[in-house]
């Protein structure tokens, strides 16, 4: 009988050891995602799935999404399915997206940690949200005006600032060339007075 016991000791410890240990001791972690982590996607995926060695449970399991500029990028509530879970996907700009999560080892011991991916192409951004650009303002109101066209300047007689030169209008012009013709006839008309007035003069003398 003292020989037995060793016996049926020693083929329950080989059992044992053969044996997988059970979900319910085994420490939970992460074994794939999709996308996976540091995957760089140009189409972006219509839902985020990780992939867990034990069964999940709902109650104590916690995803989060966010995208560039810490925006949520979660389109819904997760779903289940034994080991794994689905988020719905809500993409926003082109830039690098964390999925975070929380979930519960059979051992009690909660595992948490972190999925990252680029989204190489965004979604287009709202055109009424975004300013007008400026420089396109600036560019299609200078298209628009005329040319001006540059003005002669002369330098003062001090040389201090020049001053555009002022060029007179036709009306002017027209005024000042009529003063200039009624002063020369003016002229005119005293000198043949003069002449007159002098021949008269010699004339009385030689009479004399």
């Amino acid at each position: 009988m003292a020989r037995l016991v060793p016996g049926v000791f020693g083929v329950a410890l080989g059992v044992s050891l053969l044996l997988p240990p059970t979900p319910a001791l085994a420490h939970n972690s992460l074994t794939g995602s999709d996308p996976r982590d540091g995957a760089r996607v140009a189409t972006a995926p219509a839902r985020i799935e990780l992939r867990f060695l034990s069964r999940l449970d709902p109650r104590t399991t916690k995803i989060t999404v966010t995208g560039p500029d810490n925006v949520a990028a979660a389109g819904g509530a997760p779903t289940f399915s034994g080991s794994r879970v689905r988020v719905p996907f809500k993409p926003g700009r082109a830039g690098l997206y964390i999925v975070g999560y929380q979930v519960a080892s059979g051992d009690g011991h909660p595992v948490t940690g972190e999925v990252r991916f680029t989204l190489t192409t965004g979604t287009a951004a709202d055109p009424s949200a975004s300013p007008s650009p400026t420089g396109a303002a600036s560019l299609t109101a200078s298209a628009a005006s005329p040319p001006v066209t540059p003005t002669a300047a002369t330098t003062g007689p001090d040389g201090a600032s020049p001053t555009a030169a002022v060029v007179p209008a036709a009306d002017e012009r027209d005024d000042r060339t009529g003063w200039l013709w009624a002063l020369a006839g003016l002229v005119l008309l005293a000198a043949l007075v003069t002449g007159l007035l002098l021949r008269r003069r010699a004339g009385r003398n030689h009479g004399g």
